[in-house]
C-alpha cells in the first residue's frame, strides 16, 4: 500500500497551490453554454468507450467549481437500468469516502464542504472494490494519467488499494476540461494514476482493457 498523504516541501507545495489556482480559473471562465456542451460531449465519447460501457455500477460526484458536470451521465446510466453512487465523506476519518447509491429521486445534504451528498444512513451504500467504474474529478491531468486533485487526499486514501492491483476494479477515469490539460505533473508515491480521462475533446486511454 502506498504511503499515507503528508505535507511535502514547502515549495513543492507552494508550486501545486499555484497551479491548482490557475487551472481552477481556467475552468472557472467557462461560460454556462460551454459548460453544457463539454459535459454532453464528454457523455457521447464516454458512450463510445467500451471499457466504460461494461460497467453497472458507476460511480459520479456533484460538480463543483467549475469541474465536468456528469448529471448528464448520470441520467444515461439510469436509463439504461446501470446504478450510480456518489461519494460520501466518511464519519470519523479525515480522509476516506463511502459511496453511496444515487437514484434519481435521492434527496441529498450538504457535507461539510458544502458539496450535496446522499443520506448515508439511508441509502445502499456499495464497497469500493465492487464498484466498475469511477468517475473522477479533478483539478489538472497530464497523458500519462497523473491526476491533480484539489489536495485533500479523498481519492488517494480510499483507492490505495488500487497500487497492489492496478488492473483490478474499479476503473479509474478522470473527467476534465481540455484547458485543465498540462504538459508534466510531477507524481508522487500516495497518488493513484488514472485508467483513462475523458474531456470535450476525446477519451484519453491510459492503460487499455
Amino acid at each position: 500500500m502506498a504511503d499515507s498523504p503528508d505535507f511535502p516541501p514547502s515549495s513543492y507545495a507552494q508550486q501545486k497551490t499555484l497551479l491548482r489556482k490557475e487551472l481552477r480559473q481556467r475552468r472557472r471562465a467557462l461560460t454556462p453554454a460551454q459548460q453544457a456542451q463539454a459535459s454532453a460531449l464528454v457523455l457521447r465519447h464516454l458512450l463510445r468507450f467500451p471499457a466504460f460501457m461494461r460497467g453497472s455500477r458507476v460511480a459520479l460526484y456533484i460538480a463543483n467549481d467549475g469541474e465536468i458536470d456528469p448529471t448528464p451521465i448520470a441520467q444515461q446510466l439510469w436509463h439504461m437500468g446501470k446504478h450510480c453512487y456518489l461519494p460520501v465523506l466518511r464519519p470519523g476519518t479525515k480522509r476516506e469516502l463511502w459511496f453511496v447509491e444515487f437514484t434519481p429521486n435521492a434527496q441529498l445534504i450538504p457535507n461539510r464542504f458544502g458539496i450535496p451528498e446522499p443520506d448515508h444512513g439511508i441509502a445502499h451504500k456499495l464497497p469500493t472494490h465492487l464498484l466498475d467504474v469511477v468517475l473522477m474529478p479533478l483539478v489538472g491531468f497530464d497523458r500519462t494519467g497523473s491526476r491533480l486533485g484539489m489536495g485533500g487526499g479523498f481519492y488517494d486514501t480510499t483507492f490505495a488499494f488500487k497500487h497492489d492491483k492496478p488492473h483490478g476494479k474499479p476503473l479509474l477515469i478522470g473527467l476534465a476540461h481540455s484547458c485543465q490539460e498540462v504538459d508534466s505533473l510531477q507524481v508522487d508515491n500516495w497518488d493513484i494514476p488514472l485508467a483513462a480521462i475523458a474531456t470535450e475533446k476525446e477519451v484519453l486511454n491510459i492503460s487499455p482493457l
